[in-house]
């Protein structure tokens, strides 16, 4: 048995005899502790999902903003410029960008109010 086995055993004992000797408190810690980590990667993931999705919305809507089709010295012809779409999809845009900036708010209040620790994640 390796060394770093030996030390979680009293000696004689193996690792699943101890196991089954371990109080009722200490098995119900070990489940805890596992259920929160498990439910904190999985907040921190969604967190950083958050962040990242508002980001490429925020770039999508700043990339509007290049009406240069081919090149940057080309523009679009004004007759073929659609001033309705453009509009439908800006708003579109930062209706989505409000939403997930607010459910990126509350999702890290959460998270700090759960894991009692903040999550350092710019949405910029």
């Amino acid at each position: 048995m390796s060394e770093e086995f030996q030390d979680f055993t009293e000696p004689g004992e193996g690792a699943f005899l101890v196991s089954l000797k371990r109080n009722n408190s200490k098995i119900r810690e070990d489940r805890a502790r596992a259920i929160v980590e498990d439910a904190q990667i999985m907040y921190k993931r969604e967190v950083e999902d958050l962040a990242i999705a508002l980001k490429r919305l925020r770039r999508e809507q700043d990339n509007m903003l290049d009406l240069s089709p081919t090149d940057a010295d080309s523009l679009v012809l004004a007759t073929d410029f659609d001033a309705r779409a453009y509009v439908n999809k800006d708003l579109e845009l930062g209706i989505r960008i409000r939403n997930y900036t607010i459910r990126l708010e509350i999702a890290k209040k959460r998270y700090a109010y759960l894991f009692g620790e903040e999550l350092d994640i710019a949405s910029k």
